[in-house]
């Protein structure tokens, strides 16, 4: 119980400020009220003050207990004012201390979409809540694309995942919100798209919406749209075909070779932008490459402005290969893919797993069409990148990148 009182007088609680600000008052009304009495007694108490520069005069006396009374007072009434408006939170000092250190980590952007990006926001919001995801809403399969059709609002199943991703781990609407109806009319519906879509109904206004969101669920950190405009994107084959829409392309016999929005010059949210120049680290990635990551950067605006950050950019590349959209393709050829759509030499730093993956767990992905991404340094470095490697990916039910692994990682790299 001690312990835990004095937890309250830690670094990073701010809670001494205002207890020494009572104590100054208090000293300060009390030396005013020593003063007047100085005043009405004898010249050798009024010397016995301290303040033998004010002389035998008892007007300056009377002058200076006011100023000392005026000056104490209203430093001791702020200082219990905000002691008492002071409200601990449920987990007591341990969560304001945390809040703090969070409070001075760096600023990251990630950009991206899908699952990948919602892991990267749920290990990063450990070390920083300065943290901004810029997501794609080029999104048209599954929940988000029946939304997008039957209500005409943006997408927002990526969105929802990184609002999760960021939200306390231990808060039932964070739980909530990833609820999937299995039956009846809304079945194969989560519940945070249909909260997301519903509040874009009644505010008139996604991004506010999303904004919204962010404080029922208590969000650490930001989750921005990339765009406010209903992009659709499309695809050339390699066999020449073009297709429409983000989950035809997914679906495709044939990897795509090319990638493009339409409207092809969406206007970028202008937070998303601020965001980015502001920022000491912008991370690409994880996901996929043609419909999560360059989608974005597909965005005049988002593009430019990833090229004149001065933060550290970084491209998390995939662990495995994605079926159907990036079959057989090395990590050179993840950022070959990102390069050729208008966004060459914009990555200073590629990150890439080391973590070895158990043979009954590459057999598994091999039979769904999946291999580990291969990695060569030297095709890399041509491409003018610096080549980190690191244990960032674990082995559960699946092979994929590790919240916290990849979190610390990438906090070495934002310095």
């Amino acid at each position: 119980m001690r312990r835990s009182r004095l937890q309250w007088l830690y670094p990073g609680v701010g809670v001494k400020r205002w207890i020494v600000l009572v104590v100054v008052g208090a000293a300060l009304v009390g030396y005013a009220l020593f003063v007047l009495l100085g005043v009405a007694a004898s010249p050798g108490v009024r010397g016995g003050l301290g303040v033998r520069w004010v002389g035998e005069h008892p007007l300056r006396w009377a002058a200076l207990a006011a100023v000392l009374l005026v000056v104490g007072s209203l430093a001791l009434g702020f200082g219990l004012l905000r002691l008492l408006r002071f409200s601990p939170p449920a987990g007591g000092a341990g969560v304001i201390r945390s809040e703090a250190r969070l409070a001075r980590g760096p600023r990251v952007v990630a950009i991206g979409g899908g699952s990948g990006l919602s892991v990267l926001l749920s290990g990063l919001k450990g070390h920083t809540s300065n943290l901004t995801a810029v997501v794609t809403v080029a999104d048209d399969g599954g929940s988000s694309g029946r939304l997008r059709r039957e209500l005409g609002v943006l997408p927002p199943g990526d969105i929802r995942s990184c609002l999760v991703g960021l939200a306390d781990d231990e808060s039932l609407m964070s739980r909530l919100f990833e609820h999937r109806f299995t039956d009846g009319g809304l079945e194969g519906h989560s519940f945070g798209n249909l909260f997301v879509a519903a509040l874009a109904e009644v505010t008139g206004d996604f991004e506010r919406a999303v904004r919204e969101s962010t404080r029922v669920l208590k969000v650490r950190g930001r989750v921005l749209p990339a765009t406010l405009e209903n992009v659709v994107l499309h695809a050339e084959l390699q066999g020449g075909e073009r297709v429409a829409g983000e989950s035809t392309i997914t679906a495709a016999d044939e990897l795509p070779r090319r990638v493009w929005l339409e409207p092809d010059k969406p206007q970028a949210l202008p937070q998303a932008l601020e965001a980015i120049a502001a920022a000491r680290l912008v991370v690409l990635g994880p996901g996929s490459v043609f419909t999560s990551v360059v989608p974005n950067l597909l965005i005049p605006g988002v593009c430019e402005a990833v090229k004149r950050t001065r933060a550290r950019v970084v491209y998390v590349c995939n662990v495995m290969t994605q079926p159907g959209e990036t079959d057989g393709f090395s990590a050179a050829d993840h950022l070959r893919a990102i390069y050729r759509h208008g966004a060459a030499g914009i990555v200073d730093d590629i990150l890439v797993n080391d973590t070895p993956v158990s043979d009954d767990m590459a057999a598994a992905y091999r039979a769904s069409g999946a291999q580990l991404v291969a990695v060569d340094d030297r095709d890399l470095a041509a491409l003018g990148v610096r080549v980190v490697h690191g244990r960032v990916a674990a082995e559960g039910d699946f092979f994929r990148h590790d919240p916290g692994r990849l979190a610390e990682a990438l906090v070495r790299l934002a310095g």
